[in-house]
């Protein structure tokens, strides 16, 4: 059994928390939850669900290549929403980054995420050999 191998990278916003922004095991990476803060300030970004959503995936795809993964090598994420109804609005951007063969995906409305976010996204990736 591999040991864990535990990812931090400036390139996306620090984690807020006992938890780490990323844990690589067994091939895998998995991904916490990110909400759409800019990694330079540590604050929401402005704007609506849509801006929000280019935020969290951007914050996605910079834990992902400094875990040795890519937005390609992504197998499953989660999608939490403030509001089922803006979900027209947060797959639109979401399907920017996953444009070919794109991951298994759940998503729930959630009562209040952190920061008062519109949105949260987690996920599980294949780490390159």
């Amino acid at each position: 059994m591999s040991a864990k191998r535990i990812v931090a990278t400036s390139a996306a916003p620090a984690a807020i928390g006992p938890y780490s922004q990323a844990v690589v095991h067994n091939g895998l990476v998995y991904v916490s939850g990110q909400i759409p803060l800019n990694p330079a300030t540590g604050q929401v970004v402005a704007g609506d669900v849509a801006a929000q959503t280019a935020q969290v995936m951007d914050n996605l795809r910079a834990i992902l290549e400094a875990s040795g993964a890519s937005l390609d090598s992504v197998l499953k994420t989660t999608v939490f929403l403030a509001d089922l109804g803006e979900f027209a609005a947060m797959n639109e951007v979401y399907g920017r980054y996953f444009a070919a063969n794109p991951p298994a995906r759940a998503t729930v409305q959630a009562a209040r995420l952190p920061r008062d976010a519109r949105l949260e996204i987690d996920c599980v990736a294949a780490v390159a050999g």
